[in-house]
C-alpha cells in the first residue's frame, strides 16, 4: 500500500478524539436524565401531598358522619320516648272510655228491661289533662297516668304500663218492636 503524507499537515492524535457532530455530549445526557428525574419526585412528592390530606379530609368526614349517626339515634330515642307517652296516654283514655261506654250500655240495657237504674252509682267521667299554655311535646308526655296535669303532678314512680286486654266488642240486636240490645262479644 502507497501512503501519501504531506509535511506540511499535522499528524492527527488519537487521544484527542472529538465528538462527532450529530451526536450530543454525555454530560448532556446525564443532566437531562437528571432534571427529568427531578421532576418525576417532585410531582410524585405533590402527589402524596394531596393523597395524604384527601385520606385525612375523607377520616374527619366519617368522623362527622359517626356522630351524626348517634345524633340521629338520640333524637330517634327520644321521638319514641314522646311517642310511648302518648300511646300510654291514649290507651288510659281508651280504657276509661270503654268503661264508660260498658256503664251507659248496661244502663240502657236495664232500662230497656224495665229495671230503674240507680241513681247512686256515678258514671265514671273521664278526667281530662290540664294543659298549661306553653307546653312543648316533651312536657306532654310527662303527664302521669291519674289524669291530673304536670302543673299539680306529685313525684311519682314510672311504672310499667301492662299492654291492655282484648277489647269487649258488642253485637247490636234490634227486636221487631223498635227495642234495641247490645249483647257483649268476647
Amino acid at each position: 500500500m502507497t501512503m501519501i503524507s504531506d509535511p506540511d499537515v499535522p499528524a492527527i492524535e488519537l487521544s484527542q478524539r472529538e465528538a462527532a457532530p450529530g451526536r450530543p455530549s454525555r454530560a448532556r445526557l446525564i443532566g437531562v436524565v437528571a432534571v427529568s428525574a427531578l421532576l418525576v419526585t417532585v410531582v410524585n412528592v405533590t402527589a402524596a401531598i394531596y393523597l395524604y390530606r384527601g385520606v385525612n379530609d375523607l377520616k374527619a368526614i366519617e368522623a362527622r358522619l359517626d356522630d351524626l349517626g348517634q345524633f340521629e339515634q338520640r333524637i330517634g330515642a327520644r321521638i319514641d320516648t314522646v311517642n310511648n307517652g302518648f300511646q300510654s296516654r291514649f290507651e288510659t283514655l281508651d280504657r276509661q272510655l270503654q268503661a264508660s261506654f260498658g256503664q251507659i250500655n248496661g244502663n240502657v240495657a236495664k232500662l230497656g228491661q224495665g229495671q230503674p237504674v240507680a241513681a247512686s252509682e256515678p258514671a265514671p267521667s273521664v278526667a281530662e289533662p290540664s294543659m298549661l299554655e306553653n307546653t312543648t311535646v316533651a312536657d306532654a308526655s310527662q303527664v302521669d297516668d291519674s289524669g291530673a296535669g304536670f302543673a299539680d303532678a306529685q313525684p311519682s314512680f314510672k311504672r310499667k304500663v301492662s299492654p291492655p286486654g282484648p277489647n269487649p266488642s258488642y253485637q247490636r240486636i234490634q227486636q221487631p218492636d223498635g227495642k234495641v240490645y247490645y249483647k257483649k262479644i268476647n
